[in-house]
């Protein structure tokens, strides 16, 4: 069973980057795609992001998009969410997942992290 383990959530001001890491316990098949979820208390997971297997494609949520991009290093098999200009909205629990659907449904995704926070004040 696959483990994700996310970093490099913290507290920035609004305007401000940070660059989030999902490190897998083993690797990823090519079945697989990959992507960044958040959530905030009382609300539904929302997805951000999603790649493909080699990162020959992306896609976001419209709330993130032109300022969040996803990657991956596929020699180390890790996983990135750089996030620019963010906005104190931004503020949430991010959890990166792996499953066999590309979508950014939570129910496409089988193995969830444990999640990394962002706060981010105006």
């Amino acid at each position: 069973q696959v483990q994700l383990m996310e970093s490099g959530g913290g507290s920035v001001q609004a305007g401000g980057s940070l660059r989030l890491s999902c490190v897998p316990s083993q690797y990823i098949s090519r079945n697989y795609y990959m992507a960044w979820f958040r959530q905030i208390p009382g609300k539904e997971r929302e997805g951000i992001a999603v790649i493909t297997t080699g990162g020959t494609k992306t896609y976001y949520a419209d709330s993130v998009k032109g300022r969040f991009t996803i990657s991956q290093d596929n020699v180390n098999n890790t996983l990135y969410l750089q996030m620019n200009n963010l906005k104190p909205e931004d503020t949430a629990m991010y959890y990166c997942a792996t499953g066999r659907t590309l979508s950014l449904l939570p129910s496409g995704y089988n193995y969830w992290g444990q999640g990394t926070q962002v706060t981010v004040s105006s």
